[in-house]
């Protein structure tokens, strides 16, 4: 019996997704994203554990959500358990663009505070995204103790996950404008000016902050 052509099409996007050329695989992301279908969730995710090039992994996320979250959050959720740091990272940025709540159990500590610093920003973002009220507090406590952590790209990954979570960041800032750490006090010096001055930028907030510090202040008013 002859492959419907429909069917002839997925399957070559199938086999593309493991083409050499990033253009094909980019391609065969869209198309299969534009006809979901729940067989082609695990491939999806397994394509994401290893691709190179951020746009075809993001034409990956884009095909995920385009497919029902009771299927595609379950093989996320088990991803966020695989060795590789990629696989890691991607399953959490995915789970982030859904949007269901549902994982929220999922996003742990041991996840918010991995030592690779590309898992530990998806992390950040996925958490500010599904944390159920009640627990924003906890979150924001997690989050404030990695204060000082890693180059400027960490640091404001992690200045906007706090912001985003609203005023429940005041006193764990200006417990960490305290800290014994001049890093930790820079940052959450940084994270408040930024907050209330989104426009001045993050670079300009950390060479205020960094005077602040020096100064020998905390950066809080009043």
């Amino acid at each position: 019996m002859t492959m419907p052509l429909e069917g002839r099409s997925t399957t070559r996007a199938l086999r593309e997704l493991e083409n050499g050329d990033s253009s094909l695989r980019l391609r065969a992301a869209l198309a299969i994203g534009t006809t979901p279908d729940p067989r082609f969730v695990d491939k999806l995710i397994e394509r994401c554990a290893t691709e190179p090039e951020f746009s075809v992994r993001e034409m990956l996320t884009w095909a995920l959500t385009r497919h029902p979250s009771s299927i595609a959050v379950p093989r996320l959720v088990d991803e966020l358990r695989a060795e590789g740091s990629r696989a890691r990272s991607q399953a959490l940025h995915t789970l982030s663009k859904i949007g269901d709540r549902r994982a929220w159990p999922s996003i742990t500590r041991a996840l918010l505070t991995d030592p690779d610093d590309e898992v530990a920003r998806s992390a950040w973002r996925a958490a500010v995204v599904l944390v159920p009220e009640e627990e924003v507090p906890g979150l924001a406590a997690v989050l404030a103790a990695q204060l000082g952590r890693g180059d400027r790209e960490t640091r404001l990954s992690l200045s906007r996950a706090l912001i985003a979570l609203g005023e429940v960041i005041t006193p764990t800032l200006r417990a960490a404008m305290t800290d014994p750490d001049p890093r930790v006090r820079q940052h959450a010096v940084a994270t408040e000016r930024l907050w209330r001055d989104p426009d001045a930028g993050f670079g300009f907030a950390i060479e205020e902050a960094k005077r602040v510090v020096a100064l020998g202040g905390t950066g809080q008013e009043g």
